[in-house]
C-alpha cells in the first residue's frame, strides 16, 4: 500500500455528478412540469401508464393484420355444447413414424406421440407424400388422404360412418313425435265417440 495514500488524497475514479433535482422551482430549470412536458397521459405518475401496444386510440397492429383459422376463429367451429374437436394427423407423420405394413389405429398414434388420448376424433389430412403400405383405421380422412393412402398400396377404413345423419336435439325429435291437435292419436276430444257394447 502507498505511504501517501490516505484519507485525505481520495478521489473517484470518474468525477462525480450530481443528479439533476427536478421540481424546484422555475428557477432550477427543471421547474414547472419537471422534465414532462406539459399536462396529459404521459405526464402522469404511478399506473397511469399507456400499455406498449397502445396507438393513441387508432386499432392496434395486432387486430389489424390478417389472423390463421384456428379454433376459435368465427368459421372454424360452432362455440357452445356442441362444439367439435378433431386430432389432425398427416401423411407426412405417418410416413415417418410407421414402418411399411404397420397397423395405424388411435391407440398406435398415441403410442408414436401423434396424438395425446382417444377423447377425441382422429382425421387424416393429406399433408406429405406416403410411401409405405399402411393398414389405417381412424374415425375421418380426407378424400384425398384416402387416394394417396390407396395408392400407396395400403387400406383405409373408418370408425364412423360419414354418411350417418347427426344427432338431434331432445327438444325436436319430441316436438316431431307429439301428435298435432284433433288427430287420432291425440288425447283431446275429437268428436263423439262411441262406447263399445256391454259398456255403461
Amino acid at each position: 500500500m502507498p505511504s501517501d495514500l490516505n484519507l485525505s488524497n481520495l478521489k473517484p475514479a470518474q468525477r462525480k455528478q450530481d443528479a439533476k433535482r427536478i421540481g424546484r422551482g422555475l428557477g432550477s430549470g427543471k421547474g414547472r412540469y419537471s422534465g414532462r412536458g406539459i399536462k396529459g397521459q404521459k405526464s402522469r405518475s404511478g399506473s397511469h401508464k399507456p400499455p406498449a401496444w397502445f396507438e393513441g386510440g387508432q386499432t392496434p397492429l395486432f387486430m389489424r393484420v390478417r389472423k390463421l383459422r384456428g379454433n376459435t376463429s368465427a368459421d372454424a367451429m360452432p362455440i357452445g355444447p356442441f362444439r367439435t374437436r378433431t386430432y389432425h394427423v398427416n401423411l407426412r407423420d405417418l410416413e415417418a413414424r410407421f414402418d411399411d405394413g404397420a397397423e395405424v389405429t388411435p391407440e398406435a398414434l398415441i403410442e408414436k406421440g401423434l396424438i395425446r388420448n382417444t377423447r377425441f376424433d382422429v382425421k387424416i389430412l393429406a399433408g406429405g407424400e406416403l410411401t409405405k403400405k399402411l393398414t389405417i383405421t381412424v374415425h375421418r380422412a380426407s378424400a384425398a388422404a384416402r387416394e394417396r393412402i390407396e395408392a400407396a398400396g395400403g387400406t383405409l377404413s373408418l370408425l364412423r360412418d360419414p354418411d350417418q345423419p347427426k344427432k338431434r336435439r331432445k327438444k325436436a325429435q319430441a316436438k316431431e313425435a307429439a301428435p298435432e291437435p284433433g288427430s287420432v292419436a291425440d288425447d283431446g276430444p275429437a268428436g263423439d265417440e262411441v262406447a263399445p257394447e256391454g259398456e255403461g
